[in-house]
């Protein structure tokens, strides 16, 4: 689960993590008190405003202001909230901006200079490790740094069982060309944020950029945290954060109905039980010319209801030009399947998008039996690349 940038600078603060400090706002008089707090706080007339968007590259995008008085950040405030913000990693869509962070000039002049760099915390399946990866080359696409400048790419592997060692901040600090007081400073800092990624259980945990101020501080600037969802359970203050405006509403309504659905940018919906199963009729959707729309596993205990309501969001994607149900009868019944694909069919009607059905497995035959009395019209498949030869038939006509 993805969090915004002032939930997350939230819960880092919790683990003792130096952040910038930052008020929310979700209207313009929301932010211009917020500003007036944030100048009480720091004795700054600067601030920044930042679109709160599950989403990088805000700033490219129009989406990060500074201002420079209380007026000027209730303007750029009600410049940003409310627009539909597109950057690379929102696609052409954009999102639209529902709430601004109001937040402190951290860039003010000191007796040295300000330096950005780049950390994130992940997990390195290959080796089951904790992976830091840092850059002295912070506050810009670390792809590209990568890319240009993969000798400023540095990674730090830990071993869980013995956590992060006091050597090994020691050598970060030392790679970001740090020394006396942000060096000690930037040892506490990752420190902070590795019991940060494991006390929160998270997926994710990027800082770009961590600052280390002109008077040699070392805070997070900007933050992305993501929960690990199969640990929100130890964690309902974390859950409460969840925002569902910033997720594809298929999915979010997918998840009412405990469905395992993820869309994606095909003509071939999909609907299948079991993840293995999913992809592999993703790959013979492809292999027979088509592209899958989505992945919808829906689960070992489906009934008609359940099925019914997945036919129902695949069908709110227009880009779907024929639906493939394949379903091996193992725990769900093949005839409970065929049975919410009927009531989908009556219950939602005019629906002129051809269906190909595989049923395989425990009561198939019945399955079969009850599609067929039906009369729908629906192509019906018994080996799998019976079903993917339908898929080509049908997208050519």
């Amino acid at each position: 689960m993805n969090l915004h940038e002032y939930q997350a600078k939230q819960i880092l603060s919790s683990f003792g993590v130096p952040v910038a400090e930052g008020i929310v706002a979700s209207t313009v008089d929301e932010a211009m008190d917020a500003a007036a707090k944030i100048r009480e706080i720091t004795g700054s007339q600067f601030c920044v405003v930042k679109a709160q968007i599950h989403a990088g590259g805000r700033g490219k995008g129009g989406g990060v202001k500074l201002a420079k008085s209380l007026d000027d950040a209730c303007e750029k405030a009600s410049q940003i909230l409310g627009m539909t913000l597109v950057t690379p990693q929102t696609g052409p869509q954009g999102k639209l901006v529902r709430k601004v962070l109001i937040q402190q000039d951290v860039y003010y002049p000191g007796p040295s200079k300000t330096e950005e760099f780049y950390i994130s915390l992940l997990l390195n399946r290959a080796e089951s490790k904790v992976m830091v990866m840092y850059s002295p080359e912070g506050g810009m696409d670390i792809e590209e740094v990568a890319e240009t400048k993969p000798e400023k790419i540095f990674v730090e592997t830990i071993d869980r069982a013995v956590g992060i060692q006091p050597f090994q901040c020691r050598k970060i600090a030392f790679n970001l060309g740090l020394s006396g007081e942000a060096f000690k400073n930037m040892v506490k800092f990752v420190e902070g944020l590795y019991r940060t990624y494991l006390g929160a259980d998270l997926a994710l945990l990027e800082i770009n950029p961590v600052l280390k101020t002109s008077d040699d501080k070392v805070i997070a600037v900007d933050c992305k945290m993501r929960l690990d969802q199969n640990a929100l359970f130890r964690h309902p203050d974390y859950a409460a954060m969840r925002d569902i405006y910033e997720e594809d509403p298929a999915e979010v309504e997918a998840g009412q109905f405990h469905l395992n659905y993820v869309k994606l940018n095909g003509n071939v919906g999909c609907m299948v039980n079991g993840a293995g199963l999913a992809m592999a009729t993703m790959d013979i959707i492809k292999q027979s010319g088509g592209e899958p729309a989505n992945f919808l596993d829906v689960g070992g205990t489906a009934n008609a209801e359940r099925v019914e309501k997945a036919f129902r969001i695949i069908l709110k994607d227009e880009s779907v030009k024929a639906i493939l149900v394949n379903i091996f009868g193992g725990i769900v019944r093949c005839d409970r399947v065929a049975q919410g694909i009927v009531d989908a069919y009556n219950n939602i009607g005019n629906i002129h998008i051809p269906i190909i059905v595989r049923l395989q497995g425990t009561n198939a035959e019945e399955a079969k039996e009850l599609i067929n009395k039906s009369g729908l019209a629906v192509y019906s498949a018994v080996a799998l690349q019976e079903a993917a030869d339908l898929v080509n038939k049908v997208l050519a006509k």
